[in-house]
C-alpha cells in the first residue's frame, strides 16, 4: 500500500484492519500523533487527510491510499513553526502536552474552515478535542490570536 504522508510516499506492506493511527506511530515512527481513548472521543489522534481533520483511530490506513495525510510533524516548516503552533506557546495552550497535537490540527482546520469567529464557536468546533489539564481558555486565546492575524 502505498502512503503519502507529509509529503513523503511511502510504501508498506499492510493488514487491511490497520488504523491510520497506529501505521503513522508504529510503522512510521510519527509519535506525535498520540493514542488516547482508541475509541474516537479524545482527539488526540487528530490528522489531516486532505486538508480535512479526521480520527486516525477511526480511520483504516488503507482507506487514505492516494489521498495526503499530515501529522503534527508535517506542520512545521524545518524550524519555523506553525503560526498555530507558535500560537500555543506562546499563549500556554497546553501543559501536559499529551492531547495538544491532537489539538493543534484541531485548531489548523477551524481556521481554514473559518468557524474561528468567537470564543463561543471555537470552543463548540474544537469541543471533540478533550484536554484533561482544563486549558482550555490558553487554547482558545491562542485560535483567536492566529485567526485575528490571518
Amino acid at each position: 500500500m502505498e502512503l503519502r504522508v507529509n509529503e513523503r510516499v511511502e510504501r508498506l506492506r499492510l493488514d487491511p484492519r490497520v488504523t491510520l493511527l497506529d501505521t503513522v506511530r508504529d510503522r512510521l515512527g510519527l509519535t506525535g500523533t498520540k493514542k488516547g481513548c482508541d475509541r474516537g472521543q479524545c482527539g488526540a489522534c487528530t490528522v489531516h487527510v486532505d486538508g480535512r481533520r479526521v480520527l486516525a483511530c477511526l480511520t483504516l490506513a488503507g482507506s487514505v491510499t492516494g489521498k495526503r495525510v499530515t501529522t503534527i510533524e508535517g506542520l512545521a516548516r524545518g524550524s519555523a513553526l506553525h503560526p498555530v503552533q507558535q500560537a500555543f506557546l506562546d499563549h500556554d495552550g497546553f501543559q501536559c502536552g499529551f492531547c495538544t497535537s491532537g489539538q493543534i490540527m484541531s485548531a489548523v482546520a477551524v481556521l481554514r474552515e473559518g468557524q474561528a469567529r468567537s470564543p463561543e464557536q471555537i470552543r463548540e468546533v474544537m469541543s471533540g478535542n478533550i484536554c484533561r489539564c482544563g486549558a482550555y481558555g490558553p487554547i482558545v486565546d491562542a485560535i483567536r490570536a492566529v485567526g485575528a492575524a490571518d
